[in-house]
């Protein structure tokens, strides 16, 4: 609106200007004389004007027939095309016109518009790798998939336009939702443009979507080739895709690919957690027992985390909870300050009915850094050193209230999983779970806080029994502490 004033203003005040002129012009006196020779015109002002201009103009037309002259010349010499692209000089100024303005107008979101002026370029130049693309996204702009498509694999028919051809039904598909189809474009525009950054991200995502992780591994390296990905977020990425490719092969059966792959993530990312653990997996299962004790010392070095110890205990399945305690102290002391070393600690002296060094283990973690797991702990200590029900019933009433703990959390959408995965089940993104606390939603917290009676009334009727069996006792209070953990991961 403000524009389409200007305009009308400038207009106006173009005209008044001409106008100015004019009967400036015609007033003025005088006259306008031209001396050639012994000859001497006289115009009045007005007519010089007039007569300039005609001049102007005879000079144009001028012009215009020698260059048709010297066109009618090369043709007899010659050159057939001479004549022809003599006439169609204005023709192609005009197509180009045509294409600049519909640049400017699919530009502007005026989808008819550049419809419009698309189809007066292609009429006017000839000129198909130029003017499909302005038509193909004048039709996507106004909707008309289908006449988009078309020119897209028109574009398909020319060297110089075929990698635009093939990502415009490429980014058609990804809009249908056919990923199928979408996947072959990606690998063919990846053949055609293999540093393509979009090209790149689009097939590595397509890749992973469908676990071709095979194929995300190749797509990964062209990225890192191409700078479109740093090196060590490449070497990180290389191991979650071996890691993944190891978890398929155990599903076929594949041991020797699974051990490989297991072995290779290791050797790419030490401190990736889910890599060591299924890296000793298979360690273990060849015999190796000394190299997965060594694959789970540095990861544990690294970062401290629960499927490192589950892995370490597997090493020796079947010893007694004192052996296992005297192992485990060899993990324990290379990162005995973790919130991790500690619980784990805690709860060996609590399997081997150790309770006053299951409390010194844990220390004031439970104060100082509350979650549901140590308060949990806490509890059965509590209730191994002969507490009162109450104590016991505090500790437990904390741990329902209390965050649930570290958990693998998607950076992107903050998705809680039970256990690692490559993606995210809820986003679809890839490599971004990550060992750390997750957000405490209000649902979350009012659905442990529900859960309480619940838990509470329970513990009552436990206490109500006799319970002879001290060795038993214990033992329900551990499913209790654990029931607790099942249910916070329930409900988050």
């Amino acid at each position: 609106m403000l524009w389409s004033l200007t305009k009308v203003l400038i207009f106006i005040a173009l005209a008044a200007a001409l106008t100015y002129a004019a009967s400036f012009i015609i007033e003025t006196p005088g006259e306008v004389r031209i001396a050639f020779g012994t000859r001497e015109i006289s115009l009045s002002p007005i007519g010089f004007l007039v007569v300039l201009l005609v001049g102007l103009l005879a000079v144009w037309i001028l012009l215009k027939i020698v260059a048709l002259v010297i066109a009618v010349l090369r043709f007899l010499w010659g050159d057939e095309t001479a004549i022809s692209r003599y006439f169609d000089r204005n023709r192609e100024r005009k197509g180009f016109d045509a294409l600049t303005d519909g640049m400017i107008a699919l530009a502007s979101g005026e989808s008819r518009l550049a419809q419009v002026k698309a189809s007066r370029a292609e009429k006017l130049l000839n000129r198909p790798e130029l003017t499909r693309l302005l038509n193909a996204q004048a039709a996507e702009l106004s909707g008309n998939t289908d006449r988009a498509t078309q020119y897209y694999k028109q574009m398909l028919t020319d060297d110089r336009s075929r990698f635009v051809g093939v990502r415009g039904l490429l980014q058609q598909k990804l809009k249908e939702g056919d990923t199928e189809t979408a996947l072959k474009l990606a690998e063919k525009a990846f053949a055609l443009r293999p540093k393509h950054h979009d090209v790149l991200d689009k097939l590595f995502e397509l890749q992973s979507d469908k676990a071709d992780w095979t194929g995300a591994r190749t797509t990964l390296q062209a990225k890192i080739r191409a700078g479109a990905l740093p090196r060590d977020v490449g070497k990180r990425r290389d191991a979650v895709l071996s890691l993944a490719d190891a978890r398929i092969a155990i599903e076929d059966g594949n041991e020797t690919r699974a051990r490989d792959a297991a072995i290779q993530a290791n050797k790419l990312a030490p401190g990736f957690a889910p890599a060591a653990a299924l890296a000793a997996e298979q360690k273990i299962r060849s015999g190796d027992k000394r190299g997965a004790t060594s694959i789970l010392r540095k990861a544990w070095n690294a970062a401290p985390q629960p499927d490192l110890a589950a892995a370490f205990a597997a090493i020796e399945p079947d010893e007694t909870p004192e052996a296992r305690l005297k192992r485990f102290q060899t993990l324990i002391k290379s990162n005995p300050a973790h919130a991790e070393s500690k619980m784990v600690l805690a709860e060996l002296m609590l399997a081997a009915e150790d309770f006053p060094a299951a409390r010194r283990a844990l220390g004031d973690l439970a104060e100082t850094d509350p979650t549901a797991r140590s308060l949990a702990i806490m509890a059965a200590v509590a209730k191994g050193e002969g507490a009162p029900d109450h104590e016991v019933k505090a500790w437990l009433a904390k741990a329902i209230g209390a965050p649930r703990g570290e958990a693998w959390t998607c950076e992107n959408c903050n998705h809680v999983h039970a256990h690692w995965l490559p993606t995210c089940e809820n986003c679809k993104a890839f490599d971004t779970l990550e060992w750390t606390m997750p957000p405490q939603t209000p649902e979350m917290l009012a659905s442990s806080a529900a859960m309480l009676p619940l838990i509470v009334g329970a513990l009552e009727a436990a206490s109500e029994e006799p319970q002879d069996d001290p060795v038993e006792a214990d033992a329900e209070d551990a499913e209790i502490a654990e029931d607790i953990d099942d249910r916070r991961a329930g409900a988050a």
